[in-house]
Order: structure tokens, then sequence, then C-alpha cells
């Protein structure tokens, strides 16, 4: 069972892909908003860790921003950690 901690992080990392692929698409979260069918509120909550999404929403998002839903759920490399060793330095 998924806890908040687990929540918490999948919404974080769905937030941190849609900002870095709007931005690295040029587009402003109004004219992401408009693509994906959303209010631009939606979207600054969205990227804010506000929001958790819809699967339907997910699949709007990711086809606005020429990506495929799945892709929005996989950590970026500077957050992936294993799966054991969070929290700990070395």
């Amino acid at each position: 069972m998924a806890t908040v901690r687990d929540e918490a992080e999948i919404i974080a990392v769905v937030a941190q892909n849609v900002r870095a692929l709007r931005r690295a698409a040029g587009l402003s979260q109004e004219e992401l908003a408009h693509e994906a069918r959303v209010d631009r509120t939606y979207v600054s909550q969205v990227e804010r860790r506000q929001r958790n999404v819809t699967i339907v929403v997910l699949a709007r998002l990711a086809k606005a921003l020429g990506t495929t839903a799945d892709q929005l759920l996989v950590a970026p490399v500077e957050l992936r950690q294993p799966r054991g060793r969070r929290g700990t330095s070395t």
C-alpha cells in the first residue's frame, strides 16, 4: 500500500517533469493549459505540488508537452535514489 510519503514523491516527480518540459518547450503555463484543455491555475497547482492529477489530465498534459504519460511519472536523474538509501548521506 502506498504511504503518504510515496504519494508526495510521485506528485513531486510529476510537478518537476511538467515544469521542466513546459520550460524546455518555451510554453507559458497559460499556453500549456490551453493545449491540455485545463485551467491555467490547474497547471500552476500541478507545478507547485498542490494538485494530484487524474490519469486523463496526465495524458492531456503529456500530449501537450510532446511526451507520454508514463514519462511524466519517471523521476528525473537528480531525484532518483535507491530505495534503501533515502535520507542517508555518503
